[in-house]
C-alpha cells in the first residue's frame, strides 16, 4: 500500500520539480519529478537514501550531496524523471551505526564494512516503498541513477522493468 498525501512544486537550482509525498503506512517517502513519466519506459529514476552527513552537513567523506545533484542535473536536461527520497539513514541502520562506522572508513574500509566493523548490517536498505511508488506513477519501466544492484533487484520483485542502470560517479 502507498498513498499520495501531497504534491507541490519545488525550484531548485536544476530547476522546478514536481514534488509527491507519499506513506506507506510506517514511513514516508518523497519523490520529486521533471516531465510526466506516466506510461513511458526508459524513465530516468534515483532512488536515494537520506543522509545527515552529506546532505545537512556537507561532509566529504560521503557522496551523497554530489549524486542527489548529479541526479538532479541528469533528470533536469533530460526534461523527464524522477528522484525518490527515502527516510533510511545510514544504510537503513540509523545515524548512531553511521557515527559508529566512521573511524573504520577513515581507516580505508570502505562503508558497508565500516557498517559490519561497528556491528550493523552493511546494507539495511529496504526499497519496496520505492517499487510501490513507482507503480503508483503508472511509469512502465526505468533506467536507474545506481550502481547499486539490490534497487535494482528489488524493483524486479515488485514487476518494475528495469532497462538499465547508470553509475551517477563515472569518472
Amino acid at each position: 500500500m502507498i498513498v499520495e498525501l501531497a504534491s507541490t512544486e519545488i525550484h531548485t537550482r536544476y530547476g522546478t520539480f514536481r514534488e509527491i509525498l507519499f506513506y506507506d503506512g510506517q514511513k514516508e517517502t518523497i519523490a520529486i519529478l521533471v516531465g510526466n513519466s506516466a506510461e513511458q519506459e526508459a524513465v530516468l529514476c534515483r532512488i536515494h537514501s537520506s543522509c545527515i552527513y552529506g546532505h545537512y552537513f556537507n561532509s566529504v567523506e560521503c557522496t551523497c550531496q554530489e549524486e542527489m545533484n548529479r541526479a538532479q542535473e541528469m533528470i533536469a536536461a533530460a526534461g523527464q524523471g524522477l528522484i525518490i527520497l527515502m527516510d533510511q539513514e545510514g544504510k537503513g541502520n540509523g545515524h548512531y551505526a553511521l557515527m559508529q562506522s566512521i573511524t573504520h572508513k577513515r581507516k580505508g574500509i570502505p562503508q558497508p564494512q565500516a557498517y559490519e566493523a561497528a556491528g550493523f548490517e552493511k546494507e539495511n536498505r529496504n526499497f519496496a516503498a520505492a517499487a510501490k511508488v513507482i507503480q503508483h506513477l503508472g511509469i512502465r519501466s526505468v533506467r536507474l541513477l545506481t550502481n547499486n544492484p539490490r534497487k535494482r533487484d528489488t524493483l524486479t520483485r515488485y514487476g518494475i522493468q528495469v532497462e538499465g542502470t547508470v553509475n551517477l560517479l563515472q569518472d
